[in-house]
């Protein structure tokens, strides 16, 4: 243990305030999904979150071990009591905090439904050949990154 965690516990002793997962389940998940112009759910009770990180693809249930994660280019999927939406996110964070709430902060997020297989497959043809005939690094690297966000958007529309 470091210095300042002894200190920390000399001036503040740790206390670690947990529920069975029965009595969190009750209470359920509470999700706040939101992007810089909009917020897509604001404190609404969820079953269950499905999301794309970094670190691999995960699913948040009330109770969930609190932790950040990056995420990725790919779906995230809210799972209410009857009903189920997917959102393409582009990246961003989510942080689940130990009173079962889980905030999604994403750079941009748009329903799956709302894109069309054929204009995605047209401009990912379109990025791949751009990333092998581009003048310039810059523009290769731009491109790479297009051909992947766009390759996660195809597979989400298949996946649908």
């Amino acid at each position: 243990m470091n210095f300042l965690a002894r200190s920390v516990r000399a001036v503040r002793p740790v206390r670690m305030v947990r529920s069975y997962a029965t009595e969190a389940a009750a209470a359920g998940l509470r999700l706040t999904f939101a992007v810089p112009h909009q917020t897509i759910f604001k404190d609404v009770s969820v079953t269950q979150v499905n999301i794309a990180a970094v670190s691999g693809d995960m699913g948040i249930l009330a109770s969930h071990v609190p932790s950040i994660e990056q995420l990725r280019p790919g779906v995230i999927e809210v799972i209410e009591a009857t009903t189920a939406k997917k959102f393409f996110v582009s990246g961003g964070f989510a942080t689940m905090n130990p009173d079962s709430s889980l905030n999604i902060n994403a750079i941009e997020a748009f329903p799956v439904e709302e894109f069309s297989a054929e204009t995605v497959r047209h401009n990912l043809a379109e990025a791949q050949r751009l990333s092998t005939s581009a003048a310039t690094e810059e523009e290769k690297l731009a491109a790479k990154i297009e051909v992947e966000v766009l390759e996660s958007l195809q597979a989400a529309i298949l996946a649908k």
